[in-house]
């Protein structure tokens, strides 16, 4: 919080994965918070990365919002990745009196915010949030790879790595797939 201002670190994930939600995590960091944990969350190793969620959620007001496989098939990735992270900031407890968001874009109907391009990298509530929203869609994948266990979303998380490929091609899609990506939607053109 600088000069009491209250500054909402806002970012997103999932975007380029081909399977599960699109995931935004929006983060005030309290003032007790060792600052040095908080990189961006691609940095940090998953376990590690399970630590320093449960501190910043202990340091810090924040809130998730998701957008689904079928909104992300109605409005595009980009329209869906911009709800999740309007989902996440209307959720906060605390009101920010700034938000800060990672990358180019913004929801719309905000004020008093700021885009910034490799956020996460540069201000620490950004990378805070992405951490927590990183940690959130992987655990989430984790949960569904229990049940859809032929595409090793315990490994991949969902994005298209070749056990994920290969799974499709073998299992079929799922539910659970975002049928507007390829190589998804040329497997339903066939």
């Amino acid at each position: 919080m600088e000069n009491n201002l209250l500054i909402a670190g806002v970012d997103e994930v999932g975007r380029g994965c081909l399977a599960g939600p699109v995931v935004s995590a929006a983060v005030i960091l309290k003032d007790k918070i060792d600052l040095k944990l908080i990189k961006d969350s691609k940095k940090i190793n998953f376990r590690n990365r399970l630590k320093i969620t449960e501190i910043i959620k202990k340091n810090s007001y924040y809130a998730i919002g998701t957008a689904s496989v079928e909104e992300i098939l109605q409005v595009n990735i980009l329209q869906a990745a911009l709800l999740s992270m309007k989902r996440a900031i209307d959720k906060l407890e605390k009101k920010p009196d700034q938000v800060l968001i990672d990358g180019p874009f913004a929801p719309n109907g905000l004020k008093n915010y700021k885009t910034i391009i490799k956020g996460d990298e540069k201000i620490k509530c950004i990378g805070a949030a992405s951490i927590i929203a990183k940690t959130y869609r992987d655990l989430l994948m984790i949960k569904l790879s229990e049940k859809f266990t032929h595409y090793a979303w315990e490994r991949n998380f969902g994005y298209g790595t070749k056990a994920h490929i290969e799974g499709l091609k073998k299992f079929g899609i799922t539910s659970h797939h975002r049928k507007g990506f390829k190589p998804i939607h040329n497997m339903l053109l066939k």
